[in-house]
């Protein structure tokens, strides 16, 4: 290893050894939390070297919250998503910072949702008298016109919202009724998944991560409704709602990482929340465009303007050199050249020996088991140097963190 690849490969693990270490004298985040065992199962199918020696090396240790291990919307590889139930979960496993997915009702209060019009498959609104209120009513699979339904937070009120269940985002194209169109979570990691969590308000996840002793990083989806969706709820106050609730509960503005897609809602929060400015995650995804080649002098221009953290997937992050090897790709070191601090997604979402997998498309030819996963957070933590990385099940990487800082 080059010697410059020496010093940022020590100051990557260095970094995670102090999140660690920073978490575990953080009140009640201080306590020990139990990863479960699926880093050490996966490491058994990891490729025979250093890293699967590591890992299993750290069986019987003991593990803290770590802010290096980001809950994705909860625990949805176990519980659904955005649950109260999944966050829980997600800080039992030793997520440090956990996020609610933010959007709003008919009557403008802020809820927890992937999308603000997923409550067909991420609730059970179509076994309820409310399915009347949907967008687009439950349709059946008809030859090749796969069975579907669009039911919105706007299309109800909060009121009514709480009475929904969370379950599992699941759903059968091929479905001839409701009943078998609200298909079951076949877990890896729970045995009986959850059939009925608790949804959760904004301000109610801010009141439980506060309580669980976590960060918190909402983010502010794309409404699929035209705004200003009522008079003056605009984009503007929508953002400027989503950092209020945290103002209202007393939270320090430095604990909450905001993030939108939207890169006009980043500079928005820049240029009027300056309590918030420093936290602002840029979720980049331009990578997944036809054509988009990073530069330097567009990260130069972003750090110029006031972004410090960006969020690119981690494809955008990883690439294979001549060997078959996975390294950081040329985002990756053009933006830590820039100075910018990097978070990404999504670890643990779906199969990484799955060809249609696209999270792990560039290093498709490195993915020969599942276990292999574990070396592409290896070069995200130790060459690309992230300072976290969102994960639908966060006690895996929970456990890398833990084992590597030791």
């Amino acid at each position: 290893m080059h010697y410059l690849q020496k010093i940022c490969a020590h100051a990557a693990l260095l970094s995670i050894s102090l999140l660690v270490a920073g978490a575990s004298q953080a009140g009640e985040s201080a306590q020990a939390v139990v990863p479960t065992d699926r880093a050490l199962k996966l490491s058994d199918t990891l490729t025979q070297g250093p890293l699967k020696d590591r890992l299993q090396s750290c069986a019987t240790h003991s593990f803290y919250p770590t802010d290096f291990s980001i809950a994705h919307r909860g625990a949805p590889l176990g519980y659904p998503e955005h649950s109260r139930e999944g966050y829980i979960a997600a800080a039992e496993q030793g997520a440090g910072v956990i996020e609610c997915d933010v959007t709003f009702t008919k009557d403008l209060e802020l809820v927890c949702r992937h999308s603000q019009c997923d409550l067909a498959t991420t609730t059970n609104i179509l076994q309820t008298s409310l399915a009347s209120k949907c967008s687009a009513p439950f349709r059946p699979a008809i030859g090749e016109q796969p069975a579907s339904a669009t039911c919105c937070t706007s299309d109800i009120s909060l009121a009514e919202f709480k009475t929904l269940c969370a379950r599992p985002d699941r759903s059968n194209s091929q479905a001839e009724n409701v009943e078998e169109y609200l298909a079951p979570l076949r877990s890896p990691v729970v045995s009986e998944p959850l059939a009925c969590g608790t949804l959760m308000t904004h301000a109610q996840s801010i009141e439980l991560i506060n309580a669980l002793g976590r960060t918190f990083t909402p983010e502010l989806k794309r409404p699929m409704v035209d705004m200003p969706f009522a008079p003056g709820f605009t984009q503007a106050a929508y953002a400027d709602k989503l950092l209020a609730e945290y103002r209202a509960a007393g939270i320090d503005p430095t604990k909450v990482f905001p993030q939108s897609f939207n890169p006009e809602d980043i500079w928005h929060w820049i240029e009027n929340h300056p309590d918030f400015a420093d936290q602002a995650v840029w979720l980049d995804a331009r990578g997944r465009m036809p054509g988009f080649q990073p530069s330097e002098a567009d990260f130069q221009a972003l750090r110029a303007r006031g972004l410090n953290i960006i969020a690119p997937p981690m494809p955008m992050l990883l690439t294979l050199n001549d060997a078959g090897e996975i390294v950081p790709s040329l985002y990756a070191r053009l933006a830590k050249s820039a100075g910018l601090e990097i978070i990404t997604w999504t670890f643990e979402a779906g199969d990484p020996t799955d060809a249609n997998n696209w999270l792990y498309a560039p290093i498709s030819g490195a993915m020969t088991g599942e276990g292999q996963m574990l070396q592409a957070l290896h070069v995200l933590a130790k060459d690309v140097g992230v300072r976290g990385v969102f994960s639908d099940w966060p006690g895996t990487v929970t456990y890398y963190a833990n084992c590597l800082a030791q």
